[in-house]
């Protein structure tokens, strides 16, 4: 009888204990997956399919990842969905672990922030200016960038482009864009400029030193610098984007450099370091604190950017962030310091907007701290109306924006076509009212300013934040005899290559033995558009004798770099 009663408190506690735990469970399981979850899954769901690339996510409170997830397939050959563990090529994002072994060093004595970098890279020419490391880090330092320089000398973005290639295209470089810290124009040239000062002060490649000194400290097991583009890596996912028809195609991407670019990780491991910035065990404070240190322009004007990260607000709320894009990978990574919070978020597909998807996910978890902002209209929300096909004829012509680059608009039947140097190809303008344009494809508007006798002298692009005026221009068509003084063949010392100029049905050309034929438009005397991302500006210079002697290319971050004419 004794046993019997001590048997059934047994089993009462049992059953009790039992009932707690399944409490506890459900308790923390609620705990981890609130309605903030399904918001965000909600906020990926076009993606997760069987059929399509999509991305992973891992968002961080105070130490803990408190959401994780995958969507859509790392590998669409294989059927491999994308998981938290999925290992992705980030891009741009690698740029604040390149920095931050600059500060470490600093921080140890090894280097200054201001050391001239002819220091430890001897090579780069002189210019007859001091280009520092604090230069490079900001984005300051006038050198041109490696991906225009290589797309100019003939390279594809998809070519295998080593850290010697870039190294030989800094060394032959002549000019600078711009007097150091006068400017900040983004340049991938610095980033792989101070890794290889990394491996010239540690004698380790940049590789090693950030496993051993970053990587291994902070756990990132998943994380490493990709410099061999014949490397295996398991659970790497692969880079797509849309086809043309339907579906998708392969991005193909071969780098083996490091620096600028070219970090693999997960967001699980990006989670780690995202949370450093809030502990600072790596590092410690002096080196945190320097990562968010703005840079500061000659004239004394504060920048955005920081080392390998931007400094800014989203509603109200400090964040530390930076974005990626290389092939069909997308990354962002945002982190509210403040709040001891961070999303990651890693794509393999070129139209995922990560930065926006980052920006909403903060939202869904510190909508309640951030301020109201006046939001602008959505080019989704936008609604196309009715005007007169007459209408667009008055605003047909060239006008040149305040950068200096020329948008062309031309009346299709009854639609307005722009065409601007930085996009491959024409782009609809949609009215949505008599002198109010927007772009599908992009959030940005164009808005004409009709004169008094309805005349347009002066248009507005609102882009990304910006607002970009500009002006009509009245250009006098060349004959076939003025357009032939534009021919010939033109060479560039500093990057090895050859250009013709060629006249072909009227039109003139640029051509190049390995990216086929540019069209040229005439913008005004002596300058032209070209159309490619890195052959944006042509500007034909001449002699004493009025004759053609060279002409100067300009790119987005490249300025004025010669070609001289060949008798």
């Amino acid at each position: 009888m004794k046993k019997s009663f001590v048997f059934l408190v047994f089993c009462g506690l049992l059953i009790t204990c039992t009932c707690m735990l399944m409490v506890a469970c459900k308790s923390e399981r609620d705990s981890v997956t609130p309605q903030g979850v399904l918001e965000v899954d909600k906020l990926f769901s076009q993606w997760d399919k069987h059929d399509s690339p999509g991305a992973a996510i891992a968002v961080i409170k105070e130490g803990k990842i408190i959401h994780k997830n995958g969507y859509g397939e790392s590998q669409l050959e294989y059927n491999i969905p994308i998981t938290p563990s999925t290992i992705f090529h980030v891009a741009s994002v690698s740029k604040q672990f390149t920095a931050f072994s600059i500060v470490m060093l600093a921080n140890e004595g090894k280097l200054s922030l201001d050391d001239n970098i002819h220091q430890f890279i001897p090579e780069v020419p002189d210019f007859a200016e001091t280009i520092t490391i604090r230069h490079l880090i900001h984005h300051v330092s006038g050198l041109r960038d490696q991906w225009e320089l290589l797309a100019m000398a003939g390279w594809r973005l998809d070519d295998v482009i080593t850290k010697e290639h870039i190294l030989i295209a800094v060394r032959n470089q002549e000019e600078l864009n711009f007097k150091p810290g006068e400017e900040y124009l983004y340049c991938n040239t610095g980033y792989t400029l101070l890794a290889e000062i990394v491996e010239r002060v540690t004698g380790q490649s940049f590789p090693e030193w950030t496993k051993e000194n970053l990587f291994q400290p902070l756990g990132m097991s998943n994380t490493h610098f990709h410099d061999d583009h014949q490397m295996i890596v398991k659970n790497r996912a692969y880079s797509y984007a849309p086809s043309e028809n339907s579906g998708f195609k392969k991005r193909v991407l071969s780098y083996a450099n490091v620096g600028a670019t070219s970090l693999f990780t997960t967001v699980e491991d990006l989670s780690k370091w995202a949370n450093n910035f809030f502990t600072k065990k790596v590092g410690g404070p002096l080196v945190i604190a320097q990562m968010e240190q703005q840079g500061v322009l000659n004239s004394g004007e504060k920048i955005d950017y920081a080392f390998g990260v931007s400094i800014g607000k989203y509603k109200g709320l400090k964040t530390v962030s930076h974005s990626g894009g290389d092939a069909g990978f997308r990354s962002h990574l945002l982190l509210f310091p403040d709040q001891k919070f961070a999303v990651a978020v890693l794509s393999n597909c070129g139209n995922i907007n990560t930065g926006q998807l980052a920006r909403q996910t903060s939202e869904v978890y510190l909508g309640n701290f951030m301020e109201e902002e006046l939001e602008e209209v959505k080019t989704s929300e936008r609604k196309v109306v009715d005007i007169p096909s007459s209408v667009l004829e008055v605003y047909e012509g060239k006008y040149e924006l305040a950068d200096g680059t020329i948008l062309v608009l031309t009346k299709e039947g009854d639609r307005l076509m722009a065409e601007h140097p930085a996009a491959p190809e024409k782009i609809q303008l949609f009215p949505e009212a008599m002198a109010k344009f927007f772009i599908k494809e992009a959030n940005a508007q164009v808005h004409f300013h009709p004169e008094k006798d309805g005349y347009v002298e002066r248009l507005t692009l609102f882009m990304e934040g910006n607002e970009i005026k500009g002006k009509r221009i009245k250009i006098k068509e060349l004959t076939p005899e003025q357009m032939q003084g534009y021919t010939g063949d033109y060479y560039s010392r500093e990057l090895g290559t050859f250009y013709k100029i060629i006249l072909q049905d009227n039109k003139l050309l640029a051509r190049h033995r390995r990216h086929g034929d540019i069209p040229l438009v005439l913008n005004k005397k002596d300058l032209f558009t070209g159309r490619k991302w890195f052959f944006q500006k042509v500007r034909f210079v001449r002699n004493e004798k009025q004759e053609i002697s060279e002409f100067l290319l300009t790119g987005g971050r490249v300025r004025n770099l010669r070609f001289i004419k060949q008798p």
